[in-house]
């Protein structure tokens, strides 16, 4: 709770930076702001409390994710500093627009109530919205935020329906009261269609298939530090907020009692399946840089799924996965944000040949994150897919996996597509500047990422 009240000042506090014409102390201090909450997020680890008659709740789970949003939120204020530096907006209110989209997030993953559960989603959707549509002179992000607002509308809407479902049959927002409720042997058959509708709300919210239409267009439009941040932080926020709804609600042991078990997994194999195989077929199509890790995003939570079958030793798996998955995606957007800053044809494969002759440092970032996405050994995206098909394997979903390790495979031919690119290609344009910050998150991000590969038992045992 500390940590939320925290963050939402920090927040406050930026936008009166401008006011106090502070404006070239606001990067450097929000970083210094959010090292503290991290600090005070880590006083709080292991603690299990419940504020405000338990509208939040602070456990593990909620910790140990908070940290991971706080991380990566340093990170995207930090490349913020040369994105925005140009921008007509001030760069006060994209920070704290971030700073209360990482308020949301932990909203998300700390709720003990259905309505602190919804007001979270609503916080992280609104800044997302803005954010996607902030360059006003661009037509394509106008597009962004129009298709984004409104498709994301109507997920908040089904949402909110299921939300409502769950109250008229529990008779109660309390997740700890709906847990209890759901174990009873008659169930109203609201329950299971309210939770049906908060599943479909956040597999929109992940981009998982068949809702996920809207993230290559979304992804391409937006700017690309809000594509950034939406390919990492958002996605994170939205599977560790769906795993904690399944565990929370008590889903897996109510379905056993009334016999539908069996196609709850089944549902949930199939789109685990269609999104990893969609996801890899479309990336392997695009030119476009944004559009590929949008189908890879798409891909990734597919795997990331898979959690949801072993829901109840599955957290520590899936916070070292979300883990590696952020920190490949914050080093390569890195590397793009530097390589496309001022390229009149976005971010197309053809703006990175020859980066491997122009800059060897973050071609070799940029290789090494997109080895870590494909699951290549040292990476921790290797250790994180084993960790994760080891344990699928154990609870019987061996043809899931069989599928899972098939299209591993297939994503290395579109990761490869952009390294062969940096390697193989003649360089057609000159790179000039070395801005500090991209290349200390670039660098900082990707050594992160091999640490975890190597000491996978730091993040792994943090929710054992």
């Amino acid at each position: 709770m500390n940590t939320l009240i925290a963050i939402t000042g920090l927040g406050i506090f930026c936008l009166l930076f401008e006011i106090l014409n502070l404006r070239k102390a606001i990067v450097p201090v929000t970083i210094i702001g959010l090292l503290g909450v991290l600090a005070l997020n880590y006083y709080e680890f292991g603690s299990t409390e419940s504020y405000y008659y338990n509208m939040i709740t602070v456990s593990k789970f909620s910790t140990a994710f908070s940290s991971l949003f706080i991380v990566l939120t340093i990170f995207l204020v930090a490349l913020s500093h040369n994105f925005y530096e140009n921008h007509p907006t001030k760069i006060s209110d994209f920070v704290a627009i971030k700073i209360f989209l990482l308020a949301g997030g932990v909203a998300m993953v700390s709720f003990g109530n259905l309505a602190m559960f919804f007001l979270g989603i609503e916080i992280l959707s609104i800044s997302l919205y803005i954010l996607a549509a902030s360059e006003r002179l661009n037509l394509k992000s106008n597009e962004a935020g129009m298709k984004y607002f409104l498709m994301g509308s109507f997920a908040s809407g089904i949402i909110l329906f299921g939300i409502c479902l769950i109250y008229g049959a529990m008779g109660s927002f309390d997740i700890v009261e709906i847990s209890e409720y759901s174990l009873s042997a008659e169930l109203p058959i609201w329950f299971p269609i309210g939770m049906i509708l908060l599943t479909i709300g956040m597999l929109f919210k992940i981009a998982a298939v068949p809702f996920h239409f809207w993230a290559p267009d979304v992804y391409e439009g937006s700017p690309a530090l809000t594509t950034a941040l939406m390919s990492t932080l958002a996605k994170v926020i939205a599977i560790a907020t769906l795993f904690k709804l399944i565990s929370g609600l008590n889903l897996i042991p109510s379905l056993e009692n009334q016999d539908h078990l069996y196609t709850f997994e089944n549902i949930i194999v199939v789109i685990s399946i269609a999104s990893m195989t969609v996801g890899n077929i479309m990336a392997l199509r695009q030119a476009n840089v944004k559009r590929m890790l949008a189908f890879s995003g798409i891909s990734h939570a597919g795997f990331m799924l898979m959690t949801l079958l072993t829901v109840a030793t599955s957290a520590g798996v899936l916070l070292y996965y979300t883990t590696a998955y952020a920190l490949a995606g914050i080093a390569a957007f890195s590397v793009i944000l530097y390589v496309c800053k001022n390229n009149q044809n976005h971010e197309d494969i053809s703006n990175f040949h020859g980066l491997g002759k122009t800059n060897p440092l973050l071609a070799a970032i940029l290789t090494a994150s997109l080895l870590s996405m494909a699951g290549i050994p040292i990476f921790s995206g290797f250790f994180a897919k084993l960790f994760l098909f080891n344990q699928t394997i154990q609870a019987g979903y061996i043809a899931l996996v069989i599928v899972a390790v098939v299209n591993s495979i297939i994503s290395v031919g579109y990761y490869f597509k952009l390294i062969l690119a940096m390697y193989s290609k003649e360089p057609n344009q000159e790179r000039t500047g070395k801005p500090f910050l991209i290349y200390a998150v670039a660098i900082i991000s990707i050594v992160l990422n091999i640490a975890l590969g190597l000491f996978p038992s730091i993040v792994l045992d943090l929710l054992n």
